[in-house]
Order: C-alpha cells, then structure tokens, then sequence
C-alpha cells in the first residue's frame, strides 16, 4: 500500500485540522461570550442550522471523495479527476444558493424555529452575514474533502492553521474594536469569519489546481460525465439523508433545549465546544480510515481494508475515553472560562459523567459507519439513521426532557442510547463482510484471504 494512505500519514494532520478548529470553537466561544450569555446562545443555535444546511452540498463532497480515494486505488485518475470537478462545481452552485436563502430570509427562519424574542436582534445579525457567506463554507468542504482523498491531508492542514490565525486575530479586533478596527460585537465575528474562509478558499483552490496528474484549467469546469456523476449521487444521496438526520435532530434538540430556557441553551453551547475536545482524535481516525479503506477497497485488497477498520476502533477508543476521563476531572473550571454563572455551570458539570459514557459510543459508531461507507453500503448507515435518530435521538429527547421534565440529562441519556444504537447495528453489518465482498467483486474472497497485513 502506498505509504500516504497509512492511518498515521492520514490521521495525523486531519487531527491537526480539527485540533484548530475546534480551537477557533473554544476561543469564538469564549469571545463572544463576553458580549453576552445570548450571544452564545444565538451562535449556538445557528450554527446547528449551517450544519443542517451544509449537508446540501456535502452530500455531494462526500460521496466525491469516496470515489476519488477508490478510482485513485483502482489507478483511475482520469476518473477520479473529473469526478472532483464536477463535484467542486455542484457545491459552488448550492452554496450560492444558500447563501441568498440566509441573507434574505433570517428572520423568517427564526420563526420557523421558535427563536425568542430576545434573541431575534442578535440572530438576524449573525445568520445574515455569516449565512451569507455559506458559499465559501461548500468551496472549503469540497475542495478539502477532495484533496484530502487523493492522499494529502498535510495541505488542507496548513491552510486551516493559516485561516485559523487570521480569524482569531481579525475576531479580537472586530469584536473588541482592538488593533485600530471598528467594535462591531457579534457583526465582528461575522466578518472575520467570511474573510478568513475567503482566505482559505482561495488556497484550496490552488492546491486543487494542481491535486492530480494532469494540472485542472478553468475550461475543465464544464466538463459533466454524467455516468460519473450518477455514481457520485448514487453514494451521496444516502450520505446526505444520513447526514441530515444527524444535524436535524441535533436541530430539533436546541429547540427543545430553547424550550427549557436560554440558560439551558447556553449550558449546551458550552458543553459542545468542550466536548469535541473528546471527538475530535476519534473523528480524525474515522476519517483518515474511510479513505484507507476506499483506497484498499478500490486497490481490491479486502482483507486489508476489512482490519483497518477494527484497528482504528481500537485506537480511537483508548484516545477518546483518555480525553472524556480529562474533561470529567477538570470540566468545572474549563466551564468557568465561559460564563460566570453558577446555574448554567452547575448544568454542565451535570453532564460530565455522562460523557464519560457517550464519547466510546460515539467512535464505535464513526469508526465502523465511516468504513461501511468507505465500500458503498451508504444506504445502511441511512437506514439506522433515520430509525434510530428519528425515534431515539429526536422523540425520546423530546418525552424524556420535556414531557418527563428530566430536561438536559433525559436529552444526553437519549444521544448516548443513539450513538450505541447505530454503533452496534454497523459493528454487527462490518462483521458480516456482505457489502465488503459483494462489491469487490467475484475475486473478492480469494483477495481477503490472501492479502498482507495493514500498514499503520
């Protein structure tokens, strides 16, 4: 196997990307936290509404990258070239499209979600501007999702280093109206917010210029095979409806958590920005083995692609309960350093043991849904979605919080039991190879039992 699509040279800078992310999380938090408990509680909301949305053009990038990693294997790179493009053109056009949708129709969305009236002043601020901008969001998505499956995840990293930096930088001066900028408050966090993803953008755009054999010109753009692109919808559609069950449950619980009141909202804000301190190792290494395995599944080394699965699964268990272990002993005063109120404090410290039961739930279900993916058997990460994200994550959370009054802790005993649900269901189809060996085809068998051990 080549040496690039390793687990280590594939996880380690996609850790890195999401080590400064989740960083830039922290510290946009923290920021705008001193505007007000509101304000957090707005960016927190409207983020889960990007993240609904995003799944639009991820759809796409998704199901692109998969088979860009697997045409690169089956040493198709014409193929894998041109899926890219037209991958890269699709997202540009729904980012644009959702960026009009926010922009103009902010306040209309707020009704739709039962934002209070209190905080409809700050909403419309930060969904208009940063919506607007949501076309930079689908290049950025695309274009990194596409390079990082021919292999070269170091690149993406480096640019999401440099956007980082200057988001921070322009964030504190926009913000705070330090540095000789303009205090804009949470206008600020917009701004910084599109310039540093133009930024990025931009630089993506070149690497991806050059990301394959033959170098990409701007007349390739109109290039549409629509037997490629067919298969690109064929892994994608479920991939995004597997996705949008995802956000829109994570959606409808910040309703349900608005219901409960804004400081609930804010305690939940808070806890999701020092929980992906727990996820983020685990979800670079379910990444980085979704395109091992597409690789070794186009390549036809099945046995291969079949182990790495369980080695990521045990790698990134150990990291995450290490780190959900580090949150439970020392979350009360990282709590401290976003709000000084008790009541929204003493909610989150609430939580903590129960991440310590949610975080291994969740990497057994990346590690093992991102592998079946890998091989094309998206449609069954799709099915357990919608069932259990349906009537676990989204209806439970709503009779055990709201109707039962258990509140925060019946809605984080509903994500544990989807997590496991879904977790289970994947280990359980990963183990029966159906998907793995009906699509590599007849010489699959003879190919995974003869085939060496994996590389780490």
């Amino acid at each position: 196997m080549n040496p690039k699509y390793s687990l280590w040279a594939l996880s380690w800078p996609v850790f890195i990307e999401l080590l400064l992310q989740t960083l830039l999380g922290t510290v946009d938090t923290i920021m705008v936290s001193r505007i007000s408990d509101e304000a957090v509680a707005v960016v927190g909301f409207a983020n889960q509404l990007f993240n609904a949305l995003n799944t639009l053009f991820m759809t796409i990038a998704t199901g692109a990258g998969i088979l860009v990693a697997q045409r690169l294997g089956m040493k198709r790179g014409e193929d894998a070239r041109t899926i890219a493009i037209m991958a890269v053109s699709a997202c540009a056009l729904v980012g644009m499209a959702l960026s009009v949708v926010l922009y103009a129709f902010a306040s209309p969305i707020a009704g739709l979600l039962n934002v209070s009236d209190e905080l409809l002043p700050l909403w419309n601020v930060y969904v208009s501007h940063l919506g607007g901008g949501m076309f930079l969001t689908a290049l950025i998505a695309v274009l990194g999702t596409v390079i990082r499956n021919t292999g070269n995840t170091r690149g993406p990293m480096y640019i999401s280093i440099a956007m980082n930096v200057i988001h921070i930088v322009l964030n504190y001066g926009f913000i705070f109206g330090a540095l000789g900028m303009p205090k804009w408050g949470l206008l600020g966090v917009t701004v910084s917010g599109n310039l540093s993803k133009l930024f990025a953008a931009a630089i993506l755009l070149y690497l991806f210029v050059f990301a394959f054999e033959r170098t990409i010109r701007i007349r390739d753009f109109r290039v549409f095979d629509a037997s490629l692109f067919k298969e690109v919808l064929k892994i994608g559609w479920p991939l995004g409806i597997n996705m949008s069950c995802w956000v829109f449950s994570q959606l409808a619980i910040y309703a349900f958590l608005a219901d409960l009141g804004d400081k609930e909202l804010a305690a939940r804000t808070y806890m999701n920005t020092l929980e992906s301190f727990c996820f983020m190792l685990g979800s670079a290494i379910a990444l980085a083995v979704q395109i091992q395995i597409a690789h070794l599944f186009g390549a036809g080394n099945i046995r291969e692609a079949y182990r790495a699965a369980y080695r990521a699964l045990a790698i990134g268990l150990g990291f995450v309960a290490a780190c959900a272990l580090l949150l439970f002993l020392f979350g009360r005063p990282m709590l401290g350093l976003f709000t000084k109120d008790g009541e929204i404090v003493a909610m989150g410290v609430s939580l903590l043991g129960l991440n310590l039961l949610l975080q291994p739930g969740k990497m057994l279900n990346m590690a093992l849904g991102n592998s079946l993916n890998a091989v094309g058997d998206t449609r069954f990460t799709m099915y357990i979605s919608i069932g259990s994200m349906s009537v676990i994550a989204t209806g439970c959370s709503y009779w055990l919080g709201l109707h039962a009054g258990w509140g925060l802790i019946g809605i984080y005993c509903c994500m544990i039991a989807d997590e496991y649900v879904r977790g289970i269901l994947s280990l359980i189809r990963w183990r029966g190879k159906k998907f793995l060996l009906k699509g590599s085809g007849s010489g699959a068998q003879g190919r995974f039992e003869a085939a060496p051990a994996i590389h780490l």
